[in-house]
């Protein structure tokens, strides 16, 4: 409705030239007869006709920007329901700041092309009619006004070349940008923490002084082609007023027609006058859609088959047979095998490295295994619909994700329509009710983004009550509560004791007091289970498991001992950058995130292009020396230098 509303408006607003010409002509006749019935009879039409122009387009221009911002909604919706399909192998190898550009800015950049294309093809339009008017009344003159339209042809053309390198470059560089900030402001208490402010905004200076580099390159080539291909137009205008008027001197056409021809003019010129832009704008939008359809082609290594099985209820049996997975070709289980009976509880402990994180990964398919199999009663877990799977298996991480919603939604998370009651028995169970009390809101308190607000320990009481919430048949605790008060963890365990008969558990414990609540532990080695029993058995057959108890510190047995005490938010960041520096071999993640590349290298280039973005890429400075020193005089000198400038704009628009 938006395109045929500014086609019609368009193809009224043509009819206008020729009326004034008319009009024109009319005046002369009119102050010789005093009739002035045709001259009022043609003001009268064009007011009318604009009027309905006006009318149309303020409709039209109302349509196309509501069916552009659908789109964009829909394409970002498109794109946000097709991340959650992928599998996680995608998401260690795409940084989060590519994304989130991707998702955002692309796909904006896509909506303001769509936003203004139908202006380019309506114009397009405007200059057939305008030319068909134009030669009919003058074929020479039509011509000489139309003389630079080759040329200008010929120079959008090589602008259209030069520019989607630049337009692709630029996109990606922004995309690096956002991946930095991104993980400065997600990061920023760690930074904090160990006052790397001016190093995190240096790594900031590399990839922001990447983007400004190709954008002046973008800007140079624009100051140079824009202004050409608009004052190669001017030229038409030109020859129009010189030859014309010597045509209406020597009578050959009338005043009114050379007013005509001139209005007529500036309809053929208006395409070439926003030629420049357009072209810039369809090139950007051009690279943003190919960096978005090649998420969308992605394909999710992790996809349900056809005949899926779909479980009503599990007794919560879990195998492993011969389990072998790899993390970027680096071997992590060898062979592994291992069998959990329905509600038992089973710890894996290990030394760091020994896989034990990834045999959970696994258990829920965020992955798959490379040999073997793993199944669920009976059922290959690659069988089972990976919803399905979900539903029945809940994992609770050492660092829950909070979301910034209030703690009541959080808990309920994973059933939204849980009562009040059904949520705070769940809070009770994970002892946190008490604190949850103590807030400013209660239930309803906002936690922050990812919950930051809390402590690491009451963000791990949350996430426990989160998966207590949703009675899965089986529960996986990863570390669930090595942040928590060792004197609210008996607590906890107390809790997790009346529950844990009733579903099949599986605990990855560092914390003696948490192994002790296992019916049978499992010692993880490189891969391999080299011992299973209880406590004392392996205190006395497996010299291995002494080992890896004896890595706690004396401080942490100490506190133990003492109650312990819980983790405030600082200490608990400071472990995790502690975890970061050393690295954890256990899922070999750490070498995948470090390896990649900030820039999808080419993504959605067009073959015909590869080389000059290529050539483009090679002519980009390092910048791996630069760092950001601030001056305040001349930052202050930079903002009155823009202050002035913007008080001048508003001074020459008043004076208009």
């Amino acid at each position: 409705m938006g395109i045929t509303l500014m086609i019609t408006t368009m193809m009224l607003g043509v009819s206008v030239p020729a009326l004034i010409g008319k009009l024109v002509d009319s005046i002369e006749p009119a102050l010789l007869t005093g009739d002035t019935n045709n001259f009022i009879f043609l003001v009268t039409v064009i007011f009318i006709i604009s009027f309905v122009r006006f009318i149309g387009a303020a409709v039209g221009s109302y349509q196309l920007g509501k069916v552009s911002n659908q789109l964009e909604a829909d394409l970002r919706s498109v794109v946000y329901n097709h991340l959650f399909t992928l599998s996680f192998s995608f998401f260690d190898k795409t940084q989060t700041g590519q994304l989130i550009s991707r998702a955002n800015s692309d796909i904006k950049t896509i909506q303001m092309f769509l936003m203004i294309a139908p202006m380019l093809l309506t114009s397009l339009l405007s200059f057939a009619f305008a030319a068909i008017y134009m030669l009919s009344v003058h074929l020479t003159l039509a011509l000489a006004s139309m003389i630079a339209i080759p040329l200008v042809f010929f120079l959008s053309v090589k602008l259209r070349r030069l520019t989607f390198p630049l337009s692709w470059l630029t996109q990606a560089r922004q995309a690096d940008v956002a991946v930095i900030v991104d993980e400065n402001v997600n990061g920023q208490r760690i930074v904090k923490s160990f006052a790397q402010e001016m190093m995190q905004v240096n790594l900031l200076a590399r990839p922001a002084k990447k983007l400004q580099w190709v954008q002046v390159r973008s800007v140079d080539v624009s100051a140079f082609y824009n202004p050409l291909i608009e004052n190669l137009s001017v030229l038409g205008s030109v020859l129009v007023w010189v030859y014309g008027g010597w045509l209406v001197i020597e009578g050959e056409i009338a005043l009114g027609s050379l007013v005509a021809f001139t209005m007529y003019l500036m309809m053929i010129q208006m395409p070439f006058r926003f030629l420049g832009w357009m072209l810039m704008l369809e090139q950007r939008a051009k690279a943003s859609a190919g960096r978005i359809f090649e998420i969308l082609d992605e394909i999710s290594e992790i996809r349900d088959k056809e005949n899926k099985v779909e479980v009503e209820k599990l007794k919560g049996e879990v195998s492993f047979k011969n389990v072998h997975f790899a993390y970027a070709e680096e071997p992590i289980l060898k062979g592994l095998s291992f069998e959990v009976e329905p509600n038992e509880t089973v710890a894996i402990v290990g030394q760091t490295g020994s896989g034990k994180s990834t045999i959970i990964r696994l258990l829920s398919r965020f992955y798959d295994v490379d040999k073997g199999s793993i199944s669920v009663d009976g059922v290959n877990v690659q069988d089972m619909g990976v919803r399905n799977l979900h539903y029945h298996v809940t994992q609770v991480l050492d660092e829950p994700f909070l979301f910034s919603v209030s703690i009541r939604d959080n808990i309920a998370y994973g059933r939204p329509d849980a009562s009040m009651e059904e949520i705070i028995q769940a809070a009770k169970a994970a002892e946190a009710h008490d604190f949850i009390e103590q807030t400013s809101d209660g239930y309803d308190t906002i936690v922050g983004e990812r919950g930051y607000t809390l402590s690491g320990g009451q963000r791990q009481r949350l996430g426990i009550a989160r998966a207590l919430i949703v009675d899965p048949s089986i529960l996986i605790l990863d570390d669930a509560t090595s942040a928590i008060d060792v004197k609210i963890e008996a607590k906890i365990h107390k809790s997790l004791l009346k529950l844990l008969n009733k579903r099949t558990t599986i605990l990855i414990a560092h914390r003696l007091s948490t192994i002790n609540l296992a019916d049978r532990i499992l010692v993880l080695d490189e891969g391999e289970i080299i011992a299973s029993g209880t406590h004392e058995e392996l205190l006395r057959d497996e010299p291995r498991y002494s080992e890896i108890l004896s890595q706690k510190s004396t401080k942490e047995i100490v506190e133990e001992e003492k109650g312990g005490k819980e983790e405030t938010d600082e200490e608990y960041g400071k472990k995790d950058k502690e975890m970061l520096v050393q690295g954890s071999p256990d899922d070999h993640l750490k070498e995948v995130l470090m390896s990649k590349e900030a820039s999808l290298p080419f993504a959605g280039i067009p073959p015909e292009m590869l080389d000059k973005t290529n050539a483009l890429i090679e002519k980009e400075p390092d910048f791996s020396d630069i760092e950001i020193t601030f001056s305040q005089k001349t930052l202050l000198l930079k903002l009155l230098l823009c202050g002035v400038f913007l008080r001048l704009i508003n001074l020459d628009l008043f004076l208009r």
